[in-house]
């Protein structure tokens, strides 16, 4: 019988540099909301800065092409991409030791100005991100997605290997219809769900500190028990965590020490770490 031969298949300088992209990255995580309004951006920025204050190295791709708002939240508006002496692609941006981001925002001349893009064009610019970027060694990426399952989480999933999702959602019941086909679209994509944020839980009075239950849904328990998911945490509404997303400042620095908020994303991103090593 004659012995078959098998060629090798060279890979193609994009497709090798993508593989070396992701191979210096230990764990990706996507963060994903049915809807928009929910604070996906809010979530995917202190989880990323929580895992960073427990001595993670950790980076932040924002594929929201239409409505990117990781730049501002980071502080990192007006600020370039860096080519290193010596290389051929440039890393993404140094928001603070141990934390990389990278987002179509700092691209754009005019932040007024809208992409109009089609899906084709937003999944080469996702790819270009993942393969035209020199990403250092990192323990975990956090990947701000836009709300739904279209073309941008979609094209995450199809791209990389993605360790797990966060699914966030406000309490409301009419909240959670459009989140529970996240979680559903994540189990369809091989993702494992690595629990659910419920944000804007309650609002905290700034004057007496008294927790106010705007919503009253009970969407995200329900949720989490028909999935026989965890809920990660709970996120109150309080006005230091729009502060801090407004001037860019991280909500784990000494100017907001003793918020709750603060408290309950260091306890996501222990969670978050005992999931997935």
């Amino acid at each position: 019988m004659e012995q078959v031969k098998f060629q090798k298949v060279e890979l193609k300088p994009e497709d090798k540099r993508l593989q070396e992209n992701l191979a210096r990255i230990k764990n990706k995580v996507i963060i994903l909301s049915g809807k928009g309004g929910v604070g996906k951006s809010t979530v995917s920025t202190n989880v990323a800065r929580g895992l960073v204050a427990k001595g993670k190295k950790v980076g932040i791709l924002d594929v929201d092409i239409h409505g990117p708002s990781i730049a501002k939240m980071l502080g990192i508006e007006g600020r370039t991409l860096m080519l290193m002496q010596g290389e051929e692609f440039p890393m993404p941006v140094k928001v603070e030791e141990n934390l990389w981001a990278l987002t179509i925002a700092i691209l754009l001349k005019d932040q007024d100005e809208p992409i109009i893009w089609r899906g084709p064009l937003k999944i080469g610019a996702i790819k270009q991100f993942l393969q035209d970027i020199k990403w250092p060694e990192l323990d975990y990426l956090i990947i701000d997605s836009p709300p739904g399952t279209g073309d941008e989480p979609l094209t995450v999933a199809q791209t990389m290997k993605v360790n797990g999702s966060i699914i966030v959602s406000t309490p409301q019941d009419i909240a959670l219809l459009d989140a529970r086909k996240t979680i559903n679209f994540s189990t369809k994509m091989n993702i494992p769900v690595i629990g659910l944020v419920e944000n804007m839980s309650t609002f905290i009075c700034p004057h007496c500190g008294h927790e106010i239950d705007i919503f009253k849904g009970m969407g995200v328990q329900k949720a989490a028990e028909d999935f026989n998911l965890d809920i990660l945490g709970k996120i109150p509404l309080d006005p230091k965590i729009v502060q801090s997303g407004d001037k860019g400042v991280s909500i784990f620095s000494s100017e907001f020490q003793d918020s709750v908020i603060r408290k309950e994303y260091e306890k996501i991103a222990e969670k978050v770490i005992a999931k997935l090593g």
